[in-house]
């Protein structure tokens, strides 16, 4: 066995003596292949599962603007300077000779009621619209001087009753009296006196900010955004207060969503900015008596509760009106006792006297 080993052995020397090319070829060729086996062995690898390794980024939401409205109508105002606005109320004269009255239509709230004679007169109250003609201006009655109280507003009037006088110049008010500002009024040359005092609230600011009176802070009704009803219940609204001169009427337009006003048969008007329109409607019941001050005046009960109608969106809430004080903001409630929020808008408040004949009816 060995001896065949060796015989073979030497076969192949003998080979690769006289053959010396090719095995080098031959062992080249190995190599090639031993060494291309090792490399395919060590670069292969398994397939792996491609993992995306891009962060996803989060988009952070847009925050939404805000919004700001008025304390006092609840419309939109442009910022929050705005909302601080002082309050400015305004007596405005309603007897006939004072018709068509200036600057009515840009207050946020607006009170009626009587003055003397069965006459009414209304007390305007202003914070961001600024009309530049304001009046006719005439006096001041307690009563008027309770339903200003909350809003911390400034006085303009021409004078007023005894008791009206007592109270807004004690020191607790930011009295602004025509006879003790004189400058900040004019008397108007196309009507006659008593029924021509005028302002405007390019005077009246420069008056207020001359003593201070920048802002105003008080409680504000809740207020909601307005919605024509699709079953209106309250198109026509007939108010008697005191006679026909001074009886009103609403007619409500759905498109705007407001109650168009007349008086004594006839549009009542604003003379610069066209008929009136308050986008809610509120009559009270309240009691009405005479009382002695400097002469016999009348006087309205403000304080306590009574009936009240609310007139919005072409439907009626029968509720109640409740005040505590003198200053405290007057509340309207419906029968379960909650709040009743009113529309933005101008909002116009009647007060009829129940125990003499003062009454609402509408349909």
């Amino acid at each position: 066995m060995i001896s065949i080993h060796k015989n073979i052995w030497k076969r192949i020397t003998s080979w690769t003596h006289y053959h010396r090319t090719t095995t080098l070829l031959m062992i080249s060729v190995g190599v090639l292949l031993g060494a291309s086996m090792v490399a395919g062995v060590l670069l292969y690898q398994s397939p792996k599962q491609i993992v995306n390794t891009k962060t996803t980024i989060k988009k952070t939401p847009t925050p939404a603007p805000v919004v700001y409205y008025s304390p006092l109508s609840g419309e939109k105002v442009p910022d929050m300077a705005s909302t601080q606005q002082a309050v400015t109320a305004i007596m405005i004269e309603n007897s006939p000779d004072a018709r068509p009255q200036s600057g009515i239509k840009s207050a946020g709230v607006v009170y009626e009621a009587i003055a003397e004679g069965g006459i009414t007169r209304f007390l305007t109250l202003f914070q961001q619209t600024k009309p530049q003609l304001v009046g006719p201006v005439r006096s001041v009655r307690l009563y008027y001087v309770d339903w200003l109280a909350p809003f911390q507003a400034s006085v303009a009037h021409v004078g007023g009753s005894k008791f009206a006088l007592d109270e807004v110049r004690n020191g607790s008010y930011r009295d602004i009296d025509q006879f003790f500002n004189g400058g900040s009024y004019w008397r108007a040359t196309d009507r006659y006196a008593p029924h021509n005092v005028y302002t405007s609230f390019q005077r009246l600011d420069a008056l207020n900010a001359k003593k201070g009176y920048t802002t105003s802070t008080f409680t504000p009704w809740l207020r909601k955004d307005g919605a024509p009803s699709k079953t209106p219940t309250a198109t026509k609204i007939d108010i008697t207060i005191s006679g026909p001169l001074y009886n009103s009427h609403y007619q409500y337009d759905a498109p705007s969503n407001t109650y168009v006003r007349s008086e004594g048969g006839a549009p009542h008007n604003d003379r610069e900015a066209g008929q009136l329109a308050p986008s809610v409607v509120i009559v009270i019941d309240t009691v009405m008596t005479k009382i002695f001050e400097d002469g016999y005046r009348e006087q309205i009960t403000t304080s306590g509760s009574g009936r009240a109608r609310i007139f919005q969106d072409g439907v009626v809430i029968e509720g109640t009106w409740s005040k505590k004080d003198r200053g405290s903001q007057i509340i309207f409630t419906d029968s379960t006792g909650k709040e009743i929020p009113l529309d933005r808008g101008q909002t116009w408040i009647t007060a009829v006297p129940a125990n003499q004949g003062g009454k609402v009816t509408w349909q």
